[in-house]
């Protein structure tokens, strides 16, 4: 504790600060990488006039808060005040679409990634550049407002993410990591950039309209890790901390989307290596050694924070649908009077649904609270359908559950790992799913047939694999990789739980997998009936 609070009087502490979907945290580690305080601030989005949004002023009262929860923790902590900081970093939800005129007034509301109106823009911007463009990425956000006939597009001066804005309002820099950029637009692994084709074919695509402008004009400039972004302004340091005390200066490094903080913060940057992380949504990412050889709907292509191409899978829905049912049974047991704990509950529930049978006895269900493009789903109905003849009990119900959570994950990377034929030598885990020990860890290795790993700091998450990548650009010997400096200095050969594959868990999933594709027209059904 000691060390701590003369890190922080010393002005050595590391800040990194990310926006989910539900939650601003701030994690504040000391010169070992380990937390030493942190805040967080609950929110929501909106459903304003159809799109799914948040307020510049949540965005702002949000991080004030997180930020002065922070602070408070320090003084209640240590007895002392945060005044200055070694470096910061921003992250965010990856995606979406905030739009600024000359003036820096936003042109229309926030577009998160959560939402599926640009279906027409992704379509043919894939088969234009001959490169998957999901849905929620910026550029098909910015290409279904040409569509539309907006008017805004014609006034645009700068389009960024969330965690770019963020970092534009505190250093007055247009920048962004170069795993955050590729989430906006196509990234050309050899120079680390965009992809220069593909921006020559946007800009001929919109070119009868007339803009006043070229795509790489008002796109924010790529950095890659350990890059200095700029620093900490005065006016800055005033809008992060409102009492005043934080002085302007820090250094900060590139903004980076949630994706390359969950690989920072599961030590998953190298080749061969992948993280998935699961809690409301859930998404795999593997680093891959070649490009793969066509182009898959269901699979994004991102980079690492140092801009190594990665190969992600990203499903809107994961435990929402679990966490019901294990609130009914809550429900259940407060009805008889037994006061439920929750973490028991959970506990005593996951590990029933290992002694189910291996593919869950003829038990299907869906955990589809919204749209699902993996499986070509634009809405979602969350189902649960048996056979007259099934295996219908406690441990099965469950372990079907389970196996939901992740069964669109393993439809988008059995693509990757069994058409493309990808090795992948371990899976790292992360995030509510992993939280019972050997049990969601356990259905995961099932589900890739590959070896997973849960670290003891995977708990920390985003915020933190954000404080990491800042601690980076500050502490980095000369020449120094990313994945040198994660491997040597912040793990140090921590290698986590790691369980194997069971062959019949395996075999059980696949046998499962293969009813639940079968099964996905009464989900379909069940979207148009249910309306």
């Amino acid at each position: 504790m000691s060390n701590a609070k003369q890190t922080i009087l010393d002005g050595n502490a590391v800040l990194g600060i990310e926006f989910g979907s539900t939650r601003i945290k701030a994690v504040l580690v000391g010169e070992e990488h380990t937390p030493i305080a942190s805040g967080a601030h609950d929110w929501e989005n909106q459903l304003v006039d159809g799109i799914w949004t948040y307020s510049l002023e949540a965005i702002w009262r949000g991080l004030q808060d997180c930020y002065g929860k922070m602070a408070a923790d320090v003084s209640e902590k240590y007895g002392v005040e945060v005044t200055k900081l070694r470096a910061i970093g921003f992250s965010g939800m990856m995606h979406g679409y905030l739009a600024f005129d000359k003036e820096g007034e936003l042109l229309v509301p926030f577009r998160t990634w959560r939402n599926t109106i640009t279906g027409e823009a992704a379509e043919a911007l894939t088969r234009e550049f001959s490169f998957n463009i999901p849905q929620r990425w910026s550029i098909a956000h910015l290409y279904q407002a040409v569509l539309n006939g907006e008017e805004h597009v014609s006034r645009i001066d700068f389009f960024t993410t969330l965690a770019g804005y963020i970092h534009w309002k505190l250093t007055g820099e247009k920048v962004l990591g170069v795993g955050e950029a590729s989430g906006m637009f196509p990234i050309d692994p050899k120079t680390k950039n965009y992809n220069r084709r593909m921006t020559e074919q946007f800009d001929k695509l919109v070119a009868p309209k007339n803009y006043p402008w070229k795509l790489e004009e008002i796109l924010p400039k790529v950095l890659v890790a350990g890059e200095n972004a700029g620093v900490l302004t005065e006016e800055g340091a005033k809008l992060l901390d409102v009492t005043g005390k934080l002085s302007p200066g820090t250094p900060l490094c590139p903004p980076e989307g949630d994706a390359g903080t969950g690989m920072a913060a599961t030590n998953s940057v190298a080749v061969g290596t992948g993280n998935v992380s699961a809690g409301t949504s859930v998404f795999a990412m593997v680093v891959l050694e070649e490009e793969l050889k066509a182009v898959h709907e269901e699979l994004d292509l991102v980079t690492t924070p140092s801009g190594d191409t990665v190969a992600m899978v990203h499903c809107n829905n994961c435990t929402s649908d679990l966490n019901a049912w294990v609130n009914l049974f809550r429900e259940f047991a407060e009805t008889f009077g037994m006061e439920a704990d929750m973490d028991r509950l959970f506990g005593t529930l996951y590990h029933k649904a290992l002694e189910g049978d291996k593919d869950c006895g003829g038990l299907v269900a869906y955990n589809y609270f919204s749209g699902e493009p993996v499986t070509g789903l634009n809405e979602g109905r969350p189902m649960f359908v048996r056979r007259p003849d099934a295996k219908f009990g406690l441990a099965n119900f469950m372990r079907t559950h389970l196996y939901a959570s992740l069964a669109t994950l393993k439809i988008g990377l059995d693509i990757l790992l069994k058409e493309e034929k990808v090795t992948v030598k371990q899976v790292y885990g992360h995030g509510g799913l992993f939280k019972t020990k050997g049990v969601g860890q356990g259905i995961l290795a099932a589900a890739v047939d590959a070896p997973v790993a849960v670290l003891e700091t995977a708990g920390e998450g985003g915020p933190w694999g954000m404080a990491l990548l800042a601690s980076y650009m500050v502490n980095k010997a000369e020449g120094e990789s990313l994945e040198d400096y994660l491997g040597k200095k912040v793990f140090a050969g921590e290698t986590g739980t790691v369980m194997e594959p069971e062959p019949a868990d395996t075999a059980g999933f696949e046998a499962y997998i293969k009813v639940y594709k079968e099964t996905l027209a009464a989900e379909r059904a069940a979207v148009e009936a249910l309306k």
